[in-house]
């Protein structure tokens, strides 16, 4: 690294020292790009964890808003008081990250990016499943054009064990899986679908085993072309569908699980018609029998290489004027507004028009 690259080095405090702050604190101890200077949480007990793992503790919010020496904030709190704590911070010339998702709805992240505006700050939303290697791969087999015209994207996340037993099952700070994990899906899904504009969204909410926020959802996204994405989040899955599976006029790409590889098949001669029937209990099927190797190629995709730190490497160079934030405020507010769409079609249980695009 460049005797440049380290002077450069941000200070940075993470409001919000539970789970996902303590993760983040994890990475800056150890970042190329930023200072830890410390943590702040409301609970006691949670600044005694951060100072027996020699990590400095705020005594307050308001400590760390004098702090003078410290560059940027990482807000990892409740999703409802996002918006009063990057607003306050961007106020007194610290720029901001905000956890996912950013705020609870598009009027207060309209209020955030416009104190964005007016402080001139760098504001923008942890998007850490942008490096993950399942999406960068699925991201990648679309941009190739080996599937052909690409007609349906699935990406699920299916887990067993209900929504995590905290402020996650409360509306009022934005619980949900939505929220929590939706985000992450449509994200990757616009980010896949980079050259199409949304048009529609159609969502059913799961209530299993929460009746005042939704434990899972599914969601069906329909894109110009007739390309229909299904976003998928369920909470008491307890035998998962695949991760991912994307199919196209020539071939299908499916992911099974987020640890493995993409598998491909193509068709290559498309018009061989000595199928072989499949016999069947009530019948037999030439229209659903399998295909052999006479008439398509399988292949293993090699695993994108990833660093999910460059997120925090190109946010210190955003503030320093060197690259764009990868995480924009356009993007922040076209996935807000999904959300939102989503939630409307799931109340009026009817399909919502939108008019999206990254």
């Amino acid at each position: 690294m460049s005797e440049n690259n380290i002077m450069n080095k941000k200070n940075g405090v993470i409001i919000g020292y539970g789970g996902m702050g303590s993760w983040h604190g994890n990475y800056l101890k150890n970042s190329d790009v930023v200072n830890l200077k410390g943590v702040y949480d409301i609970k006691a007990e949670r600044c005694e964890l951060a100072e027996s793992r020699e990590i400095h503790a705020y005594s307050s919010f308001e400590e760390v808003l004098a702090d003078k020496d410290v560059d940027f904030v990482t807000i990892a709190t409740p999703n409802d008081v996002h918006k009063s704590l990057a607003i306050a911070a961007m106020a007194v010339g610290k720029h901001v990250i905000c956890e996912k998702p950013v705020t609870v709805s598009s009027e207060d992240l309209q209020e955030m990016i416009d104190a964005a505006v007016k402080y001139d700050r760098i504001f923008t939303v942890h998007q850490n499943r942008r490096w993950d290697v399942d999406y960068l791969a699925m991201r990648k087999l679309y941009r190739s054009g080996d599937l052909g015209q690409v007609y349906k994207v699935e990406s699920r996340i299916h887990g067993s064990r209900g929504i995590p037993g905290d402020w996650r099952q409360r509306p009022e700070q934005g619980g949900g899986m939505i929220l929590d994990w939706g985000i992450h899906l449509i994200d990757q899904i616009m980010l896949i679908v980079h050259d199409k504009k949304l048009k529609k969204v159609w969502c059913h909410c799961d209530h299993i085993t929460n009746e005042l926020v939704d434990d899972g959802f599914a969601l069906d996204m329909f894109f110009e072309d007739d390309l229909v994405a299904r976003v998928e989040v369920g909470t008491s899955n307890f035998v998962s569908m695949p991760r991912f599976y994307m199919t196209g006029a020539n071939g299908s790409g499916i992911i099974r699980e987020w640890t493995e590889p993409c598998e491909v098949v193509w068709c290559h001669n498309w018009d061989y018609k000595d199928a072989v029937p499949v016999v069947t209990a009530a019948g037999l099927t030439k229209t659903m029998a399998p295909r052999d190797e006479k008439t398509i190629a399988k292949k293993q995709l090699e695993r994108p290489q990833s660093d999910v730190h460059d997120f925090y490497r190109n946010f210190v160079k955003a503030i320093d004027g060197i690259e764009p934030q990868l995480v924009t405020h356009h993007q922040m507010m076209v996935d807000m507004k999904i959300m939102e769409a989503a939630f409307e079609s799931d109340r009026l249980c009817m399909p919502v028009d939108v008019d999206l695009q990254f």
